[in-house]
């Protein structure tokens, strides 16, 4: 599948029926479209089964709650929405993108409590997030938004809105000739790259940031879990901007990103070493079991 995104053939799930891909449509008054109020999953299948599809599932309803919406399906019923999307595609290794989202309704202000809630699923063939970065490296710029503090933001959620700086970042990365930006959060401290979650490795042990002020990913979650089996230390702490010198290995975690080294960030330089290598090759070992 290729072209732009509204103009593919393919099914698309949404309320509850399979429609053509370019009827996929919403009003332009839609209330997402006006507030971001929307959340959405991304998710891969590998070889007919979605990686933590359960997890995924769970965790669209919990970010509808966090912004203050209820979405009118079940874990059971989006995991049927989703297996119905995959069949009716003919696809077994794919990404899925669950979204919901505040459609259009009586109320066109900040306010939307009489409006309805809309989810939809759809899915398709996608390679690497960062391209060859799998082999040598990602190269990160340093971002100059910062992740909003959790009084600001519901920071736990996975909202549409909370992707506003992270798209700003990653263009201005990517006119540098980077792939990506790693941010900061609102006290300066180390957080996150604009859709991946971030680790490093000094003396063999692993240090990633605190999950308090940015999503604590399912595929972070993973990675940690799979590290502590391997019986390496993992340090969840601060990690302040002058820490990144010191780190000689550096790797970023997401449902798109998967494992992804990572080789540069703004004049830091890591190598892709031993543990990373064999985090990323385990990870994909542990997807496709």
């Amino acid at each position: 599948m290729a072209g732009a995104y509204d103009d593919r053939d393919g099914k698309i799930w949404m309320d509850g029926q399979l429609v053509e891909w370019r009827d996929a449509n919403v009003h332009i008054l839609t209330h997402a479209m006006h507030y971001a109020s929307s959340v959405f999953e991304g998710e891969r299948c590998y070889s007919g089964k979605i990686f933590k599809s359960r997890e995924h599932s769970a965790r669209l309803i919990t970010s509808g709650n966090l912004i203050d919406f209820e979405i009118p399906y079940s874990v059971d019923e989006i995991e049927a929405a989703k297996q119905a999307t995959l069949d009716a595609n003919g696809l077994t290794d794919a990404y899925v993108r669950a979204v919901a989202w505040r459609g259009a309704g009586e109320d066109m202000g900040v306010a939307s409590a009489k409006n309805p809630v809309h989810m939809a699923v759809a899915c398709w063939e996608w390679g690497n997030y960062y391209g060859d970065a799998k082999m040598k490296g990602a190269k990160l710029d340093i971002a100059k938004w910062k992740r909003p503090s959790p009084e600001t933001a519901p920071s736990q959620a996975k909202a549409a809105g909370l992707y506003m700086i992270a798209t700003m970042s990653k263009h201005a990365a990517e006119a540098k000739g980077c792939s990506d930006a790693m941010m900061f959060d609102y006290r300066g401290y180390v957080a996150e790259a604009t859709g991946a979650n971030i680790f490093f490795v000094k003396d063999g042990e692993v240090h990633t940031p605190d999950a308090d002020a940015f999503l604590n990913g399912i595929t972070r979650q993973t990675v940690i879990g799979m590290l502590k089996e391997k019986v390496v230390t993992v340090h969840e702490r601060v990690i302040m901007p002058e820490e990144l010198e010191g780190f000689e290995q550096c790797w970023l975690t997401g449902t798109a990103a998967e494992v992804t080294p990572v080789g540069q960030i703004g004049d830091y330089n890591f190598e892709v070493g031993a543990l990373t290598r064999d985090i990323s090759e385990s990870y994909e070992k542990l997807v496709r079991v």
